[in-house]
């Protein structure tokens, strides 16, 4: 009989994922508790990583010394020194080609919801001033709006075929062009000073951390809009409690926090903010999908029988 593979499993996943691990390899499971000390005793033959939040640092790969592949549920790696793991040749894969399509229709519900103050609007008629007040407050039509995308990855080339499907006229920044018909920006001031909102979906890396701050919510303007579906730290919350606080800016819609789930108070007592709790990708459907896409990746990468005929892997 095969010894089958050694995977080890550092994340929170479904039962049936950690099932179908469990039967197509030696499962491991790290434990949340003195973790280095038990990867010193049981790293060496690790071989495959199921991974979603746990921080993959030098430390991490340094204790796992014949790792050949990370598969991660999430599509973020802001926990992941991915020059360290391409360094050691490791095969790093995630799920941000699963996850895309509804956190494009998260990202287009919640500019949706600010530009025409839908959350407002229902609390409006639920507190019965519908008949006081006939017309309630106009909204802006997404329609007539330049917006602007910053990082037009999977993710943001997703939502630009949503806008444009609704008449935007669609802008993107990030560190390259891309071979798109949307214009360009160098540089997310210059991406905000040509828009009337601009939703944010790149990946966080020291580049973008608190890239979108106070020159950039200025050049948006108080008319300008705000929605983060990337991650928290690409937005200077400071700056952007400073904006709200004197009227620099029209509305925000967040999903994702710097220190998540701690949410500033100055954010929750404002009405014209918008926030979720990190639901980009949380529906019933994607979420199995992206457990499906771990087991799958790492059978695949061990020329194992997936359960499932195998999605193209998307390396990063």
């Amino acid at each position: 009989m095969m010894t089958k593979p050694v995977v080890l499993k550092a994340a929170k996943l479904p039962q049936t994922t950690g099932a179908e691990l469990e039967e197509l390899f030696d499962l491991r499971i790290l434990p949340e508790r003195d973790a280095a000390a038990w990867l010193a005793q049981n790293g060496k033959g690790v071989r495959g990583l199921a991974l979603r939040k746990t921080i993959v640092d030098q430390a991490l790969l340094d204790a796992l010394p014949d790792l050949e592949v990370i598969a991660s549920y999430s599509a973020g790696l802001d926990n992941v020194d991915v020059p360290a793991v391409k360094a050691r040749g490791i095969k790093l894969l995630n799920t941000s080609h699963i996850l895309a399509e509804d956190v494009a229709n998260a990202a287009l519900g919640l500019a949706l919801a600010v530009t025409r103050d839908l959350v407002q609007a229902d609390g409006f008629v639920r507190a019965g001033k519908w008949p006081e007040q006939p017309q309630y407050k106009l909204g802006r039509s997404i329609s007539q709006m330049d917006v602007g995308i910053v990082g037009l990855g999977t993710i943001g080339k997703a939502l630009a075929r949503r806008l444009e499907a609704m008449g935007a006229r669609i802008h993107y920044q990030g560190p390259n062009r891309k071979p798109v018909e949307y214009t360009y920006h160098t540089s997310a001031v210059s991406l905000a000073e040509a828009c009337d909102l601009v939703i944010l979906t790149c990946p966080l890396t020291e580049a973008t951390r608190h890239s979108f701050g106070a020159a950039e919510i200025a050049a948006l303007g108080p008319r300008g809009f705000l929605v983060n579906v990337a991650r928290g730290p690409v937005v200077d919350e400071a700056a952007l409690l400073e904006a709200m606080a004197r009227d620099g800016l029209a509305g925000a819609a967040l999903d994702v926090f710097e220190h998540e789930p701690q949410v500033p108070q100055a954010f929750i007592d404002d009405p014209r903010l918008i926030l979720t709790p990190h639901l980009g990708s949380g529906t019933e459907e994607t979420r199995q999908a992206m457990a499906d896409y771990v087991v799958d990746a790492l059978a695949e990468h061990f020329g194992q029988n997936s359960p499932r005929t195998a999605r193209p892997l998307a390396q990063v």
